[in-house]
Formats: C-alpha cells, structure tokens, sequence
C-alpha cells in the first residue's frame, strides 16, 4: 500500500468535549480523533460521496488535550488504513472503508 497522506494535529485545551470526558483529567475522546482521521481522508482524497464505514478500529492509548498527534493514511479508494501516533506511540489503528464499493 502507499502511503495516502501525513499529517497532524492538537486538540486545544480548551475544546469543548474536555469537560465532561474525564474531570480533572481530560483524555481526547475518541470520536474527536476519528473526527481528525476523516478530515486527513477527505483533504487527501477530497469529499467522499455516500459515507465511510470503520470496520475495524482499535485505540492503545490515551491521546491528551495539547498532545501533538500525527495521523499517517495509506491505501486507495475504496479501502484505507490509518495509525495515529504521538512520536513513536501508536494511539489508534484501523480501517475507512467507503460505503457502497466493493473492497
């Protein structure tokens, strides 16, 4: 597979999903991290019509708020894989796969 895209991104400290996802200690929801893997997708590959499925997604480790994170997209329509790191720490792994296409 080649790669597709790289790149990165923080969630600010102040990000309105922290307050509630952990008191006092504020761990980046997982949502917000797949939110970022899509916005990658789409900036490589552009809109994509008729929504993405995640057959498969596994996070290793807690991504914090202010944390840099590097998104790292390989593959070609219709089926893309995805590691989200921090340095050398794997966070989250898995799959986008585009609906209504066959694999």
């Amino acid at each position: 597979m080649s790669v597709v895209s790289c790149s990165s991104f923080t969630v600010p400290l102040d990000h309105p999903c922290l307050p509630g996802h952990f008191p006092g200690r504020p761990v980046v929801p997982g949502v917000v991290v797949l939110d970022h893997v899509l916005q990658a997708l789409e900036a490589a590959c552009g809109p994509l019509r008729g929504g993405l499925r995640l057959p498969q997604v596994k996070f290793l480790q807690p991504l914090l708020p202010g944390e840099p994170a590097q998104i790292v997209l390989e593959g070609a329509a219709p089926k893309w894989k995805f590691k989200v790191q921090r340095q050398d720490t794997l966070l989250a792994s898995g799959e986008l796969q585009a609906q209504g296409v066959a694999a």
